[in-house]
Formats: structure tokens, C-alpha cells, sequence
């Protein structure tokens, strides 16, 4: 047999073989791949709530998830009697709850029920939100059949609409931040603030307001959140702001200035967290035992949460 025959013959064979074997493949394919497809697209694909326009206009289901909207935009005004500062709902979670990498509601949703290591226990998505209340809006948790409570999570499940319960979601809470190159520094931290961040939220971090409503929400102090939120802790704020910050630019920070940053942010004085011990020392033991953490550090002279 000459060479081009045997070229030939070996490809026909090989030929033979795939066709032989495509019966096999199509049952694998059809046994296994489902499943695996299902699970990378529940990870990698982006989920878009519905638009606004969207929302349903009328009956009492429309008028609740409007409610629960409007409730998430101005928290201080129609839930004031739950709220000791002056921000909203919106304020850490921006467009309304909408935007990937910002803790958006439709994520919170289909993630609860799930352990919290805050809470010690199993936590509903109510029980996260009076959290919310407790300690971000540094007031009080409002209980779970208060007609606001039904409004926010009517307004939660609407915007969740299609999304996977349960599942890793992209675009949950806020995107992990590699630990930084060098120790957060609070004078580097106050640079980037200076320059970056003080236009909006003011040379004192006290925020600014207009016509009475929170546009820019302070950072520290009497108005702030306390203690007790996830947002005094570095390793969140630092990426919240990497994600979002400044507003409409988020991630032209480097990871080292947003380190640098939520440590200056996060070194001064706000409300005492509500499960205060009457120590200082005993309270970071037992509630802020982390490097991430600056409740009961020294920070020019001051130690933090004594006020």
C-alpha cells in the first residue's frame, strides 16, 4: 500500500471511530452537561432586576413594593420613628438597591435564610434588615409585621424577580478586596480623602443635605452609623468604596487607597455600638475581636468608642 492509501485508510478509520462513538458522547453530554451548565451560568451570569417601569401600578401588591421603594429612598422620613441618623436605606445601598457590588436588595433576598456569624444563629432577611436598622441607621429594629418591614421585603422580592435562590450570586454584597500591600496608613488614608472624597461628603465627613434630605451621607460622627455596622470594620468599607467610590467612578481607586481610606474613614469617633458593656476594652473582646476592626484602638490620643 502506498503512502496516500495509507493516509487514506487511517483517516477513514479514525472517521469510524468518532461516528462510532457519537452516540456515547451525545449520552454523556446529555446526562452530565445540564448540570454543569446550570451551575456556571447560576455563577458567572449578571443579574439584571427589573426596570423601574416595570413596577406594577396598581392593587395593593403594586402599592407595597412602591411603599417598600420609596421607604428604601427615604428611610429618616417614613420610618423616622426607627432611625437615629441621617441616612437611608440608599445611602450604602445606591440606586435604590439596584446596584451590583453595593450590597443590592435582590441579592439579600435569595440569600436568606443563612447563618450569621453576627448574630450567632440562623437569620432571616427581616432579622438582617432590623439589624440594618439597629446599627447602620443606628436606631431601632422595627418588628417584623410592622407594615414597613412588609414593604421593604415586597420591595426586595420584586426587584429579585428571576434570580436564583440560594446560589452564589455576582454582584452580591460587596467584591473581596485582596489584603492590602501595606498596612492601611490614616495619614495616606486622609490624602486620598482629601482629594477624592471631600468634595461630597465635606473637609468633616459630616455629609450634606438639602431641603433636609441626606444627598451625601456623613462618614462619622452623632449622624453616622454606629459601632455596631459592618461598615466601620476596614475589610468592607474598604471594598465598598474600591467598588463605588467616588460616586460614578468606582475603581479608579487603587486597593491600596481604599485600604488607606476606610482606615482614615473608620479612625474617628461615631455612636457607641447598642450592645455597649460599659467598657470599652470588654465590648471589643466580645463584639470586635479583628484586625479589621478599629473599635478600642488609639488613634491620636483617643481611644475609639469612648467618645
Amino acid at each position: 500500500m502506498n503512502t496516500r492509501a495509507s493516509i487514506r485508510f487511517a483517516l477513514a478509520a479514525a472517521i469510524t471511530a468518532i461516528v462510532s462513538a457519537l452516540p456515547h458522547l451525545a449520552h454523556a453530554q446529555t446526562t452530565l452537561a445540564p448540570a454543569a451548565q446550570t451551575q456556571a451560568a447560576a455563577v458567572t451570569r449578571p443579574f439584571a432586576p427589573p426596570p423601574e417601569s416595570s413596577m406594577p401600578a396598581t392593587g395593593d401588591f403594586g402599592a407595597t413594593v412602591r411603599l417598600g421603594q420609596q421607604i428604601f429612598l427615604h428611610t429618616g422620613e417614613l420610618a423616622g420613628k426607627y432611625v437615629g441618623n441621617s441616612l437611608n436605606c440608599a445611602s450604602c445601598h445606591l440606586d435604590a438597591g439596584r446596584k451590583a457590588d453595593s450590597g443590592p436588595l435582590w441579592a439579600a433576598y435569595v440569600s436568606y435564610p443563612a447563618w450569621r456569624s453576627k448574630d450567632g444563629k440562623v437569620s432571616t432577611l427581616a432579622e438582617r434588615m432590623q439589624g440594618c436598622f439597629l446599627y447602620s441607621m443606628n436606631g431601632k429594629a422595627p418588628p417584623a409585621n410592622d407594615p414597613l418591614m412588609v414593604a421593604l421585603e415586597t420591595y426586595a422580592f420584586w426587584l429579585a424577580q428571576g434570580a436564583p435562590v440560594g446560589g452564589t450570586l455576582s454582584g452580591r454584597g460587596y467584591p473581596k478586596l485582596p489584603a492590602p500591600a501595606q498596612v492601611p496608613d490614616y495619614a495616606r488614608g486622609g490624602q486620598v480623602y482629601a482629594q477624592h472624597c471631600a468634595l461630597c461628603h465635606g473637609d468633616d465627613g459630616q455629609g450634606q443635605t438639602s431641603h433636609g434630605e441626606t444627598v451625601f451621607p456623613p462618614l462619622w460622627g452623632p449622624r453616622s452609623f454606629n459601632w455596631g455596622a459592618g461598615m466601620h470594620e476596614l475589610q468592607n468599607a474598604s471594598a465598598f468604596i474600591k467598588a463605588n467610590m467616588p460616586l460614578g467612578l468606582g475603581g479608579t481607586l487603587t486597593d491600596q487607597e481604599a485600604w488607606d481610606v476606610a482606615k482614615f474613614m473608620d479612625s474617628h469617633e461615631r455612636p457607641q455600638d447598642p450592645r455597649f458593656t460599659g467598657s470599652v476594652e470588654t465590648t471589643r473582646t466580645r463584639y470586635h475581636d479583628s484586625p479589621w476592626s478599629m473599635y478600642g484602638r488609639t488613634v491620636n490620643g483617643h481611644v475609639l468608642g469612648s467618645q
